[in-house]
């Protein structure tokens, strides 16, 4: 049987479906942030504006004390970044995306030279042992590790043990409105789950169930790793199988919503970062190719990205002081009035979400000759 076409636009609504973007949730965060398989956290507040843009009535309160309790840990997993992840997919995840974080230490420009036969075993033992007492930040170790391996680069030690042990940042790192330098503690003494023993199948279906109807380029650009196809292979009679407008093969679980293509799409104000934006090799089916290269700056930042009718269509930028906080919007294409007025109102919501107590909030457009 000729598997279905799925349009672009089918795509886009099956994705926003999935990630609880299409209308807000009544999930609680932990089952939101698993069903995710997690927000990406390369800074301290995009995994609370991940949440706030998903979860109705979602409190900052509700986040900072999952991490406050280690039920949910900051830890580097998919493509080499930070996630914010529950406990249980971090010892899940994190022996997966391991060959990833290996293979790293072998072709870093870095580091890697400076890592050269440097005995693995025994500096990821140096790093538990310099973090079982006292979690510590990369800085502080940094001396400690060149006192155990004498004439290495300390900054290449410390990278090392990034790379080789799984380290949680621990609070108040991550906490809603609390600042301070990452440090690190070993995830199995943080949270005291052993590690789990890879289970490729189960998180796939997982990753389907998030950002599905998927390929295995779109799968491999969420985690990182190559070679899936032997896993979706052996998961084929279990999946629906279709294709996308340029016949590339998508998997997709049989149950998973596949909204009709007209189903309205709300305006939103993605986090900056926002996963949902980052797990496809081919993003078309929310970003323009165009745009894609837009949205990102030279130093790696991915803005706040705006939703209009369920694509991308510009980008925003939260600036709060003490006695201010605004939200400027600069869309990328001509927004009818009621899409004006949509996002200032859904950009007055995120203004009182991060800034309460201040009491000027104001949404501008910036940049728009439309």
């Amino acid at each position: 049987m000729t598997p279905r076409i799925l349009t672009t636009r089918e795509l886009g609504r099956a994705t926003l479906a999935r990630q609880h973007l299409l209308r807000r949730s009544d999930l609680e965060p932990l089952p939101m942030i698993e069903h995710l398989l997690g927000l990406q956290a390369q800074a301290p507040v995009p995994p609370y504006l991940a949440l706030w843009t998903r979860i109705r009535g979602f409190s900052a309160d509700f986040l900072s004390e999952l991490i406050a309790s280690r039920a949910v840990v900051r830890i580097v997993l998919m493509r080499g970044t930070i996630f914010a992840v529950s406990a249980a997919d971090a010892a899940a995840l994190r022996p997966w995306v391991q060959p990833l974080l290996d293979r790293d230490l072998d072709v870093n420009t870095a580091y890697a030279s400076a890592l050269a036969g440097v005995d693995r075993d025994a500096l990821a033992a140096a790093g538990r042992d310099l973090v079982r007492d006292v979690p510590r930040s990369q800085q502080e170790l940094q001396p400690l590790l060149a006192e155990r391996f004498p004439g290495r680069d300390p900054k290449a030690l410390a990278h090392g043990v990034r790379g080789l042990v799984p380290m949680v940042q621990v609070p108040p790192r991550g906490l809603w409105g609390r600042s301070g330098q990452p440090r690190l503690a070993a995830l199995d003494e943080w949270t005291g789950r052993p590690q789990a023993v890879p289970d490729p199948d189960s998180l796939l279906l997982r990753y389907l169930g998030a950002f599905g109807p998927a390929s295995v380029r779109d799968a491999q650009a969420w985690c990182g790793l190559t070679r899936l196809d032997e896993v979706f292979e052996r998961l084929r009679p279990r999946l629906e199988v279709f294709r996308d407008e340029r016949g590339v093969e998508l998997f997709d679980l049989p149950d998973a919503p596949r909204p009709d293509p007209a189903t309205p799409a709300p305006v939103r104000i993605l986090a900056p970062y926002d996963n949902v934006l980052l797990s496809h090799a081919d993003r078309s089916r929310l970003i323009s190719d165009e745009n894609r290269r837009r949205i990102m700056t030279q130093n790696g930042i991915v803005k706040p990205a705006v939703l209009v009718g369920g694509t991308v269509a510009g980008i925003a930028d939260l600036n709060v002081t003490k006695h201010a906080a605004a939200l400027n919007i600069t869309p990328w294409r001509r927004l009818t009035a009621s899409n004006r007025s949509a996002l200032e109102t859904e950009g007055l919501r995120l203004l009182d979400f991060t800034a309460p107590t201040t009491g000027d909030h104001r949404v501008r457009f910036v940049g728009d000759d439309h």
